[in-house]
């Protein structure tokens, strides 16, 4: 309630995200070729991020199988993890985008707390607001 909002009990929104695999390359990976492996492998996705790194989705339970493909096809990955992903998102202007920061620094300052997701997309001009 600090924060104009309030917590469901463990798992009442985690109809909103599903569990994915990632893999991430850093920005100059060859993207053709990390495309062609990653999806003969058994890749849902490739992303292209904006700083020209390149995200590799899987289903969850892929996660190892396409990481090992990619590794074998001499891409080596930063980083490949289990994670969670909300297929949707919620735009939030610059109030929304104050208030829900503050939340999350908050949650994630909390000893118990190990991991901290959200749908929230914020704009980067109102996140260059904000800095």
């Amino acid at each position: 309630s600090k924060c104009g909002g309030n917590l469901g009990t463990d798992g009442s929104v985690s109809y909103l995200f599903n569990k994915v695999g990632l893999i991430a390359y850093v920005a100059g990976t060859d993207e053709d070729a990390l495309m062609e492996a990653a999806l003969e492998a058994g890749a849902e996705d490739v992303v292209s991020n904006e700083d020209g790194s390149i995200d590799i989705i899987t289903a969850a339970d892929d996660l190892v199988e396409v990481k090992d493909a990619l590794v074998s096809a001499g891409l080596e990955p930063d980083n490949a993890e289990v994670t969670i992903q909300a297929p949707s998102t919620s735009s939030l202007e610059q109030k929304g985008a104050e208030t829900m920061l503050r939340l999350l620094d908050m949650l994630e300052d909390l000893d118990d707390v190990q991991k901290v997701y959200s749908n929230a997309d914020i704009p980067e001009d109102v996140l260059a607001l904000l800095s």
